[in-house]
């Protein structure tokens, strides 16, 4: 899981994690969307293999990168019970304020 939170933390990498969310790109196409060396981007690409989040094939010269979604689910399992108390915190507020407001209008 830290693997995968550091992978995520870099805005370089979301970007590269965006664009293979529209299928599959090779590296020279994703050092394109980004506003650096390709010596960075390379950089970028092995830290998002080694969490996991990105598969890679060799098609003669090119490399294809693809996303792979499996530890995406995972992070997505692990905050679901962080986003359900938020979700409740959030319904609770709008509750008083409701109430606050009602107050106000009986008053």
């Amino acid at each position: 899981m830290d693997a995968l939170l550091v992978a995520l933390s870099d805005p370089h990498r979301r970007t590269v994690l965006d664009a293979l969310r529209r299928g599959p790109r090779t590296a020279g196409a994703l050092a394109e969307q980004l506003p650096i060396a390709r010596p960075g981007v390379s950089r970028h690409l092995r830290v998002l293999r080694e969490a996991g989040l990105v598969d890679v094939e060799a098609d003669a010269q090119r490399r294809v990168y693809s996303l792979r979604v499996q530890p995406l689910i995972e992070l997505e399992q692990w905050l679901g019970p962080y986003r359900a108390l938020w979700e409740q915190r959030v319904q609770d507020l709008h509750t008083e304020i409701a109430r606050g407001r009602d107050e106000r209008e009986g008053s």
